[in-house]
């Protein structure tokens, strides 16, 4: 199939969210997901200038529309893409996504091991209807032994040694966000794109699959290797205590006078130097016991309590002002709600996307730049069968057949359908 293909519908009326193309600008994907792990792969082919088409059961859609959180994962993770809600099970809608198949480059799936198989969609039956189609699958384990096996982002913590490693001992944590769902999804993406260009070399497409228990292991690459290298299992890190795991002899949290906690990493002499010149620590700056990391780090007991009075007697944003102006590396702690003002996202990186329920949300932009093109919302998280008219449309069926899907429950339509053949405003 062409990868000149137009983009049809943008809301902008444009394929570019700024100046030049977005790279991935004809290429069309099917996302068959829920939740996160397959919305989060899907949203970053979609910010990339996509047709991501979310293809989702007529009844409830992604479940994430429906979660306790008011549907902030949705709204997060489903800008840029349009709705087409389709009964999968029923002739008809095996008949649809036919031919959404025929003329798509990706279909995505984070479902449950075996459920596209069952349902007759299976890559084999893809690649033989569309040879240049690539299908990624984000599921809980790459083929082996565990690969029938369901699993889920905290469950994958706690198998591929995450969860034994961030928290204390004896006292397993998962980690603060998502982060296997969407390092998986964003692995099955890299792969996905590799598939494309290998593509143009071979004209057939492939299939690619991502696992969340081995997307664990590789985030935890550098303790698998201590344990080969050691024999033993590493200790976990808070045991460590901040900075020693890293031998570094200043590199923690300390407290501000506002109680506010910034985190000051000296990594280098250059550092040491500078940071003792500012905050009046001229003795130590010149004491020949601290002028290397490993001396520092032998003595803590000598430097930590100085820079913690430092810390103490100056706000927050004093000390990051002046940690700011001689250039040593600093991190305020923030939580999620302080991240709504922060400077650096406020500059490009935050998109504002339509809540159903109508106010305007910030949600994080992917955290990727380039000179030649800008990421932006082209289209809000759509209503669950939005778009169902107009991509039924673009594949051929007239409003009469539309009608009759939508009255037969095979698909259901967000809006009117419009007799005369016209787009929906």
């Amino acid at each position: 199939m062409t990868t000149e293909r137009k983009i049809l519908q943008m809301t902008d009326g444009a394929a570019t969210g700024g100046t030049g193309r977005l790279p991935l600008t004809g290429f069309r994907v099917l996302e068959l997901s829920h939740i996160v792990a397959g919305p989060s792969g899907g949203v970053l082919l979609a910010d990339l200038g996509a047709d991501v088409i979310k293809v989702e059961e007529p009844r409830g859609g992604d479940q994430s529309r429906a979660m306790p959180n008011r549907g902030s994962t949705f709204y997060a993770l489903n800008r840029n893409k349009r709705s087409l809600a389709v009964d999968l099970k029923s002739e008809a809608g095996r008949e649809i996504f036919t031919k959404l198949v025929r003329g798509a480059d990706i279909l995505l799936d984070n479902y449950s091991p075996g459920v596209l198989e069952r349902l007759g969609f299976g890559y084999e039956w893809g690649a033989n209807i569309n040879p240049g189609i690539i299908y990624c699958a984000i599921k809980g384990f790459l083929p082996g032994p565990y690969g029938d096996r369901p699993l889920l982002d905290e469950l994958a913590q706690m198998m591929g040694s995450m969860a034994y490693m961030t928290g204390p001992a004896g006292r397993p944590l998962r980690a603060g966000s998502s982060v296997i769902d969407i390092g998986a999804a964003t692995y099955g993406v890299l792969a996905t794109l590799a598939a494309l260009v290998d593509r143009q070399r071979t004209g057939r497409g492939q299939r690619i699959q991502s696992g969340l228990f081995e997307s664990t292991v590789w985030f935890t690459a550098q303790h698998l290797a201590q344990a080969s290298l050691d024999g033993e299992s590493p200790v976990p890190m808070p045991e460590r205590g901040m900075g020693s795991r890293l031998g570094w002899g200043v590199y923690r949290l300390f407290t501000t006078a506002d109680d506010r906690q910034v985190f000051i990493a000296i990594t280098s002499n250059g550092h040491w130097q500078r940071f003792c010149q500012e905050f009046g620590m001229e003795d130590l700056a010149a004491d020949p016991d601290l002028d290397s990391n490993a001396k520092r780090a032998a003595n803590r007991h000598r430097t930590l309590p100085r820079i913690e009075a430092v810390a103490a007697s100056l706000t927050a944003a004093e000390l990051i002002e002046r940690l700011e102006r001689v250039q040593v590396p600093y991190a305020p702690l923030n939580n999620p709600f302080d991240l709504l003002s922060d400077p650096q996202l406020n500059s490009g990186m935050l998109m504002e996307v339509q809540t159903e329920a109508g106010p305007t949300i910030k949600t994080a932009g992917a955290p990727v730049a380039s000179n030649n093109f800008t990421l932006s919302v082209r289209h809000q998280p759509p209503g669950l069968g939005q778009h169902t008219q107009e991509v039924l449309q673009e594949i051929g069926y007239s409003a009469p057949e539309i009608e009759a899907l939508a009255a037969s429950g095979v698909v259901r339509l967000d809006g009117p359908v419009l007799l005369s053949g016209g787009r929906p405003s």
